[in-house]
């Protein structure tokens, strides 16, 4: 049987298979650190793992587990996060697009 890489979300702290979670890497900017999505999940540096959805986002922001999980003590800005997720939920209720017929 072949074994999957397992990760565990950083918002609600449950296990599961690599593919199914978000991968996000930590990118100094001024003062700040941005937490961006790593979409092809190969950029460098240490990486965290967030299920697709704003209520683990939520829950890691509030838990501040993006600062700990990167391993950075400056302020975590998730604004590419939010946004990257907030729009990918508005597009799933979204009417699909009708046909130009």
């Amino acid at each position: 049987m072949l074994r999957r890489p397992v990760r565990t979300c950083v918002g609600c702290r449950v296990r599961a298979d690599r593919s199914d979670l978000l991968r996000v890497v930590a990118v100094r900017g001024g003062t700040t650190v941005v937490v961006t999505p790593d979409l092809s999940g190969s950029a460098p540096g240490r990486g965290a793992h967030l299920h697709r959805d704003q209520a683990c986002l939520q829950l890691a922001v509030r838990r501040k587990a993006f600062g700990r999980a990167l391993r950075v003590a400056e302020p975590v800005d998730p604004t590419p996060l939010v946004d990257l997720l907030t729009g990918a939920t508005s597009q799933m209720h979204a009417a699909p697009p009708r046909s130009g017929a």
